[in-house]
């Protein structure tokens, strides 16, 4: 992936995400083939090829991954996820994300597409509003039993097909069958508790996740948890009580993690100085922001920037 001074936070497309996922310097994909739009394949197939971690980054187009056999962890966001066979994992446009380890033996399909496949002929909140895990703040997660997945192979067997085929006029299909994909899994998709017992956690839960997805959209521009509170429209007791209750850590915690996560993009994926981005992340002091970075990581920025 090329460096770009300009860039807060990198953001991959389609013809950048092999700098990321694979060793060799590019992902060679099929000619005649329009794979901005829509890509898919066999995770067993190129999983000799890929390297982790993968560095921190955005995509342009959303993802996710089946996995039928195996184990891997996958970072959306500040929240991690350890997931194995029988299990599906959506990525939304745009939010960060990182895949920390795969498994050798893993089996199963990757697949990205553009937005605008699916848009068309509806808009994006309806679709969010139809399929949950396709939100931003989203649970990513659907677990498939036996027929479910049966349900699933023939849809995902006809996207890799259409896939390799140069036809023109495939948008129509991949649209069809990810659109027939995705209400079977809404199937499997847990509903929302609402009884008076979960109601507490629930608004908790709530607001910490607001709370992380403001942490992701704003890091640069706010870094104090009153920052986030007035955003919020609450308290900063209440917010850090809130995420106490659901994430186990203070709101300072979770602000500092995400400092941290967008200090070690720049450092692994950007030209920018360690003084540009003590400046870019709010620690305006390099030597502030380099004892922070040490302290949390057992490294001065620019050993990290050597050992990444």
């Amino acid at each position: 992936m090329t460096k770009n001074k300009s860039e807060l936070v990198p953001t991959v497309t389609p013809a950048t995400l092999g700098g990321i996922i694979f060793k060799e310097s590019g992902w060679h994909l099929a000619k005649g083939i329009d794979h901005n739009l829509f890509y898919i394949n066999r995770l067993e197939d190129v999983r000799q090829a890929m390297r982790f971690p993968m560095a921190p980054h955005r995509k342009t187009v959303n993802d996710f991954i089946l996995i039928t056999h195996g184990t891997m962890v996958r970072r959306k966001g500040l929240n991690r996820y350890e997931f194995g066979a029988n299990t599906f994992f959506f990525l939304p446009v745009h939010q960060i994300s990182l895949d920390d380890w795969m498994s050798e033996d893993i089996k199963g399909y990757y697949c990205h597409f553009d937005t605008g496949l699916l848009t068309k002929r509806s808009q994006k909140q309806d679709l969010e509003n139809e399929f949950p895990f396709m939100k931003f703040l989203g649970n990513p997660l659907v677990s498939l039993d036996n027929e479910l997945f049966t349900n699933l192979s023939p849809l995902l067997e006809r996207l890799e097909s259409e896939n390799k085929s140069s036809r023109s006029d495939s948008d129509d299909l991949f649209r069809i069958y990810l659109l027939a994909l995705f209400t079977e899994l809404k199937r499997a998709t847990p509903t929302d508790k609402n009884t008076v017992a979960d109601r507490t956690d629930n608004a908790s839960l709530r607001i910490t996740q607001l709370y992380k997805n403001a942490l992701s959209q704003f890091i640069y521009e706010k870094q104090t948890v009153s920052d986030y509170a007035n955003l919020l429209h609450i308290s900063p007791n209440h917010l850090n009580k809130c995420v106490k209750t659901i994430a186990g850590q203070s709101a300072r915690d979770l602000l500092d993690e995400m400092i941290l996560l967008e200090a070690k993009v720049l450092l692994s994926q950007s030209d920018l100085s360690v003084s540009e981005i003590a400046y870019r992340i709010g620690k305006q002091d390099p030597s502030n922001f380099g004892r922070f970075f040490k302290t949390k990581t057992g490294m001065t920025p620019k050993e990290y920037r050597q050992v990444d």
